[in-house]
């Protein structure tokens, strides 16, 4: 696995990785981690594959990781 790229972003780690044909974006948030795999056949190198991080989607990435972090919190408290 490869590092491509650490994207500067002020709400979370963002990290492009290539491996075995396939771009990762990683994006990390205190404990959670969401990583998304996208075929190298699907963008146009590894500029392309940084042109999906648009504003959109790093919204939405932002509001899975407050409902991660909502489902462990529930869940601690109902079992923990």
């Amino acid at each position: 696995m490869r590092v491509v790229a650490d994207i500067p972003n002020p709400n979370m780690k963002v990290t492009l990785l290539a491996w075995n044909g396939k771009y990762l974006l990683k994006l990390e948030k205190g404990d959670f981690e969401q990583t998304y795999k996208i075929s190298e056949m699907d963008v146009t190198g590894d500029e392309g594959a940084k042109a999906l991080l648009d504003e959109d989607f790093l919204e939405a990435a932002m509001n899975r990781f407050v409902d991660m972090r909502d489902a462990f919190i529930s869940t601690v408290r109902r079992n923990g």
